[in-house]
């Protein structure tokens, strides 16, 4: 089940030309890419990503948060951030930031080894990168509801 039981989970991965979205499974146990959002302006983006909510019945959104080796938060972190609140004034479900480190990277050398083209890796990096980002948050719950690591991230 998902973290209430209800609707599903949706993970993005904000990019300055497209947002990667990803979708959990009804148990919310896995994630499956759902594709990538064209940017165009704030307004147009918030309205797909709604659209994506009531379609897909989502109870929560997790958005990557893009932090440095360190942990501390650099300039597109800020500009996530600002797109995250965004998000929480417009829309009524928990919109969650979860730390989004080599997402990118690893979602790049999975392609490879995979023998993807780069072309091909160029359209589907942003949805890998959204899947990574939601599973890894659904393993948390995974891992926490068992009592194996906090609630927090």
């Amino acid at each position: 089940m998902t973290s209430k039981g209800k609707g599903r989970l949706l993970g993005l991965d904000f990019g300055e030309k497209f947002i990667g979205v990803a979708i959990s499974d009804a148990l919310g146990i896995t994630a499956q890419g759902l594709g990538r959002i064209a940017r165009s302006n704030p307004q147009a983006d918030l309205d797909k990503i709604r659209e994506l909510i009531k379609e897909h019945r989502v109870e929560k959104l997790i958005v990557g948060l893009p932090r440095r080796m360190d942990g501390t938060l650099g300039a597109q972190a800020e500009v996530v951030m600002s797109f995250i609140e965004e998000l929480r004034g417009a829309l009524v479900i928990e919109v969650v930031p979860w730390d989004e480190r080599l997402t990118t990277v690893e979602a790049e050398r999975a392609m490879i080894r995979g023998d993807l083209s780069r072309k091909k890796r160029k359209r589907i990096i942003d949805k890998l990168s959204a899947v990574l980002i939601l599973q890894s948050y659904l393993d948390h719950l995974q891992f926490s509801s068992q009592g194996k690591i906090s609630d927090e991230e």
